[in-house]
Formats: structure tokens, C-alpha cells, sequence
């Protein structure tokens, strides 16, 4: 049987709250913006590390990483993690850019290249946020951080589900999490993107059927990897794919979400900015707070780097 979701939760330029991102997707109007380095930003109103989550433990703790602890306890909360529980963790992200640049700029500035500040190394690894979530929430299961740009998430929902069919895991918190920084903006206008930058993170609990109600189903995952000029090439492909792997003719999905497509417009791009690592999981938030009760819905993210996934759910009734 096909594991299912049964809770999420998200930290957007709406607020700290899924409850925030719903209200904000309902209201249809785009999150305040901020000036930043090169990108105008829309970024999560007021998130303070250690202000939202204590003093203990967030001295050095960067805005990503923050961002990702304050998600995941947004699921624990409800279901601490119990002695022996074998919950896992997989996160996708590229890692914050800012902590990575803060680390590395020393070396190439200061008399000696070994002249860094030793505090800041932490932060700069790409699987920082995942071991600081694990840690905190005491996540004892299996701790896994995957780097695939925009379409993180997916990749990262697949590796879930492969966890749960191979018995590695009990459940999985699963998710992506990006920052908006002046590091990011710069990197990313030197890369040619323009518009406007988002930030945030959305975690999902993956876990068996049979558990608890069930909020949707997932039915199958697939990706592949488009050469220049040929993205929408590759989603049809992909698409193709996943309807084949659940059985399911395209005349039966009655919601589409799909991000990074040359030429195809992106609303949720519109109201919460590009999101970068966070962008498919963004979607699956999309479809989870607004589809209808047993609606099947295809969720995609292409990146310009050539990868592309996407996802079929079958919305259940406890939503």
C-alpha cells in the first residue's frame, strides 16, 4: 500500500503557521516585500531564531536552519518522539549560502587562509539544519539531506517513501526548507534570475496507511533530467510517467501545480516569491490546503539546472 500524509505545516512569507499560509492562499494577495541585495524579498514577518525558539541551543543557529527547527516542532508538537521510535528526517536544501560565504570569505581576505571563525563552520555544511532538527526534536530514525534546487522537495518525498517501503522508518517528517539572504540574492542575480525572492520551509509527516486520518496519498513520484531548450519535453515525460506508475489516465487529475516551466506562468510564485530549494514543497502545501477530498492532483518543479520531478496525490477525506 501507498504511504500517505497525514500532517504538515509551513513557515512562509505569510507567517509562522500553516494556518498563516492557508489564509494567505485563500486571501490571494501577495506577501509584503522588503528591499534586499539585488531582489526585492518577501521573507517570513518577524521570525527571530531566538526569540521563537529560546535562547538554548540557537546561539549560532542561522536563519535556515531556524527556520527548518521551527517547522519540524510545528509537527512534533502534536507526537514528541518516543524511546525507540524510529521517525526519520529528510530535508531538501541547498544549504544557507550566507552561512557557507561567511565561512569561506576569511580565508581568501584575512593574513592566513586558516584564519576563519571555527563557530561558523557548523552552518555552512550542507546537512547542518537536518542534524540541528534530529537533535532538538530527538528524531532517532534515519537523518537524510538532499541537494536538488528547486525540485528538493519532491526528491525528497520520494526518498521518504522509499524509506517507508524498505522498512527503514517508521514515519518521516519530510520537507525543504530556503532563506532569503543578501548572499542568495547576489548569487542569484549573477545567475540571470530576476523577480522576486521567497523564503520559507513546509515539512510533511509520511507515514503508513492505517494510522491516522489521512490527508493524501501518494501515489507515485518520478523525475527526470532535461537538456537545454527541452523542460517542457521532459514534463511531459515525466508526467506520462507518474500517471503510468499509479494506473491513472490524465483525464482523471482534476489539480495541476507546476513551477519552473519556461513560458508557464506560476501563481504561488506570484504571492510568495521564488522560494528556491523550498519551490516543489510549497506546492504540495498548495494542493494540501486547497484541493478537494479525493481529488487527484500532479505537483511539479522544473530547475533551470535541468532537473525535473513531480508527484501525484490523491487527496483524502480528513482534510
Amino acid at each position: 500500500m501507498n504511504p500517505v500524509i497525514t500532517a504538515w505545516t509551513a513557515v512562509s512569507p505569510f507567517g509562522v503557521t500553516a494556518e498563516s499560509f492557508v489564509d494567505g492562499l485563500r486571501a490571494g494577495v501577495a506577501a509584503p516585500l522588503t528591499a534586499g541585495a539585488a531582489h526585492k524579498a518577501a521573507v517570513v514577518p518577524g521570525f527571530d531564531v531566538r526569540e521563537l525558539l529560546g535562547r538554548k541551543g540557537t546561539r549560532s543557529m542561522d536563519r535556515l536552519t531556524g527556520l527548518a527547527v521551527w517547522a519540524v516542532g510545528g509537527l512534533t508538537a502534536e507526537r514528541p518522539a518516543e524511546r525507540g521510535d524510529r521517525t526519520g528526517l529528510v530535508l531538501g536544501t541547498m544549504g544557507s549560502l550566507q552561512s557557507t560565504m561567511d565561512f569561506t570569505r576569511p580565508s581568501f581576505v584575512e593574513a592566513k587562509p586558516y584564519f576563519v571563525d571555527p563557530g561558523q563552520m557548523p552552518n555552512s555544511i550542507m546537512n547542518a539544519a537536518a542534524g540541528r532538527c534530529a537533535i532538538r526534536h530527538g528524531l532517532t530514525g534515519p537523518n537524510v539531506t538532499l541537494a536538488g534546487g528547486r525540485v528538493a522537495g519532491l526528491s525528497a518525498l520520494a526518498y521518504a517513501v522509499r524509506l517507508l517501503r524498505t522498512g527503514r522508518a517508521s514515519s518521516v517528517l519530510t520537507g525543504a526548507v530556503e532563506e532569503y539572504s543578501d548572499a542568495r540574492s547576489w548569487i542569484e542575480a549573477h545567475s540571470g534570475a530576476g523577480g522576486v525572492l521567497g523564503e520559507g520551509c513546509v515539512m510533511l509527516r509520511v507515514e503508513p496507511p492505517g494510522r491516522r486520518p489521512v490527508l493524501a496519498e501518494v501515489l507515485a513520484v518520478r523525475s527526470r533530467v532535461a537538456r537545454p531548450g527541452e523542460v517542457k519535453a521532459a514534463k511531459e515525460s515525466c508526467v506520462d510517467s507518474v500517471l503510468a506508475a499509479a494506473g491513472v489516465a490524465a483525464g482523471e487529475v482534476g489539480f495541476g501545480s507546476w513551477s519552473g516551466v519556461p513560458g508557464q506562468f506560476d501563481p504561488l510564485a506570484e504571492l510568495i516569491g521564488d522560494t528556491g530549494a523550498a519551490t516543489a514543497m510549497f506546492q504540495v502545501a498548495e494542493v494540501l490546503a486547497t484541493g478537494e477530498p479525493g481529488e487527484l492532483a500532479v505537483v511539479g518543479s522544473a530547475d533551470r539546472d535541468g532537473a525535473v520531478a513531480c508527484a501525484l496525490l490523491r487527496l483524502g477525506s480528513a482534510r
